[in-house]
C-alpha cells in the first residue's frame, strides 16, 4: 500500500473529520481507529502505508474533549508531511522501535480518565494490529468503522464527482485507441502491456488492472492476461482502469470483435446485453434501490434465456477505491442519493466459447443519472 496524497482542501478534510466524529457518536462508538488505506486518505488526505509497524488515526467521537491524534512510526513521519495537521487540529505522535504503539493508542483513548466502551476499527486494519489493540483495551468492544464511514464516502461531493469525470474521460481515451493495440496475431499479454502504457499516457497515476479476455477467456469475468494469441473473429472483453493523480479511480469495460465475430450468435446475444445495460442505467435515480437497478439489468438477460450466464452483481461503488459501497445487487435496499457513484456492468459469459460485458461509471444526480464514460456501447468491430 503506497503513501498516496489525495490533494484535498483542508477545509474539506476538516469537515469530513467532524462528520465522522458526529456519526461515530450517533452510533454509540467512542472513537474511530483508522489504519492506512483509503479511509485514512479520505479523512486526512494521505493514505499512508501498511506495514508491521502500527500507524493509526485516533479520532474521538463528537462530544469528547480529546483531539484527533495520528500515531505513526518515527521513520515514516515524513510520509505524512502533506497532511495539513495544524489546519485539522491534528496532533501527530511518533514512536520508535522498542516502544509499544498499541499501548500508546490505548493510553490516548483513556486520556479523559475513562476506558472507551466501543471503538470502530477500520475494515482493512490487519489482525497484526487489531488483536494487540484488543489486548491493550480488554474491556473495549471492537466494531467495524465501515458503517460510520460508508455513509460519508458513498455520497460524493462536487470535487469528487469532478475527479470521477476526469478519470472517466481519461479511460475513455484509452478505449478510443484500442485499434492501435488489438490486432490478430498478438497475445493478450502484449496487448495488455500496450494498454498499461496508454493508461499512463492518458493521465492516470497507475494502471491498476488490465483485463484482455479473448475468445473463451472472455467468459471468465476476472481473467487478466495470458499468452493466448488473438485470432480473427475473436470477441475480446477489455476491462481497464486505475487511479488518477487525484486518487480517484476509473473503471470501464467495452467488448470488441476482431473482424466479423466467428460465432453466429454473438450479435443477437450482444444486443440483449446492450439493452440490459441501458435499462439498468435508465433505472438509476434518487430513491431507487440498488436491488431495483440490478433487477433492471437481469430481467432482459433472463427473458432471453441467458440468466445463468450473468454470474456477478450489476455494479460496485467507486471513488478512492475501485470497489466500494454501494454495491448494485439484489438484496441491497438502501435508497440511492445524489452524489452516489457506481458501475453498471452486466455481462453474459458462455464458458468455453466467448463472453461480453459493458461497463460505465454513473453518478446519481438530483433528477436522474449521469454517465462519466461516453465511448460507444455497441459491439466494436475492429479491422483485421
Amino acid at each position: 500500500m503506497s503513501t498516496v496524497a489525495t490533494k484535498q482542501d483542508p477545509t474539506v478534510l476538516s469537515a469530513r473529520l467532524q462528520h465522522a466524529a458526529e456519526k461515530a457518536a450517533g452510533a454509540d462508538i467512542d472513537a474511530l481507529l483508522i489504519s492506512p488505506g483509503s479511509d485514512l486518505g479520505y479523512l486526512i488526505g494521505v493514505n499512508g502505508e501498511s506495514f508491521e509497524r502500527l500507524s493509526c488515526l485516533v479520532l474521538p467521537a463528537a462530544g469528547s474533549t480529546a483531539s484527533p491524534v495520528l500515531v505513526v512510526p518515527k521513520l515514516e513521519e515524513l510520509g505524512y508531511s502533506e497532511v495539513p495537521a495544524r489546519e485539522l487540529g491534528l496532533e501527530i505522535v511518533t514512536w520508535v522501535d522498542g516502544q509499544d504503539p498499541h499501548g500508546i493508542v490505548a493510553d490516548l483513548l483513556r486520556r479523559d480518565g475513562a476506558t472507551p466502551s466501543r471503538v470502530g476499527v477500520a475494515d482493512v486494519m490487519p489482525a497484526l494490529h487489531t488483536l494487540p489493540l484488543r489486548t491493550a483495551l480488554p474491556e473495549t468492544e471492537q466494531v467495524l468503522a465501515n458503517p460510520v464511514l460508508r455513509a460519508l464516502r458513498m455520497r460524493k461531493d462536487p470535487a469528487e464527482i469532478g475527479a470521477l469525470r476526469e478519470a472517466g474521460a481519461a479511460i475513455d481515451r484509452v478505449h478510443a485507441r484500442m485499434g492501435e493495440f488489438l490486432r490478430v496475431g498478438r497475445t493478450e499479454a502484449e496487448v495488455g502491456a500496450d494498454i498499461s502504457r496508454a493508461i499512463l499516457e492518458e493521465g492516470h497515476a497507475e494502471a491498476e488492472f488490465v483485463i484482455v479476455g479473448s475468445g473463451p477467456n472472455g467468459a471468465s469475468p476476472h481473467h487478466a492476461l495470458s499468452d493466448r494469441v488473438i485470432r480473427e473473429g475473436d470477441v475480446v472483453v477489455v476491462d481497464i482502469g486505475g487511479p488518477m493523480p487525484s486518487g480517484y479511480n476509473s473503471d470501464c469495460t467495452r467488448t470488441y470483435s476482431l473482424g466479423e465475430p466467428r460465432d453466429s450468435d454473438v450479435r443477437d446475444t450482444y444486443e440483449v446485453l446492450h439493452a440490459a445495460q441501458r435499462a439498468a442505467v435508465e433505472r438509476v435515480r434518487p430513491g431507487a434501490t440498488p436491488a431495483e437497478v440490478d433487477a433492471a439489468a437481469r430481467e432482459p438477460i433472463a427473458a432471453a434465456g441467458f440468466g445463468d450466464y450473468f454470474v456477478h452483481r450489476t455494479g460496485h461503488g467507486i471513488g478512492l477505491d475501485v470497489h466500494e459501497e454501494p454495491y448494485i445487487m439484489g438484496g441491497n435496499e438502501i435508497a440511492l442519493e445524489p452524489g452516489m457513484a457506481f458501475s453498471i456492468e452486466p455481462g453474459i459469459y458462455q464458458q468455453g466459447h466467448w463472453g461480453a460485458r459493458i461497463e460505465d461509471i454513473v453518478v446519481v444526480t438530483e433528477h436522474g443519472v449521469e454517465s462519466v464514460n461516453n465511448q460507444p456501447h455497441e459491439l466494436v468491430v475492429l479491422p483485421t
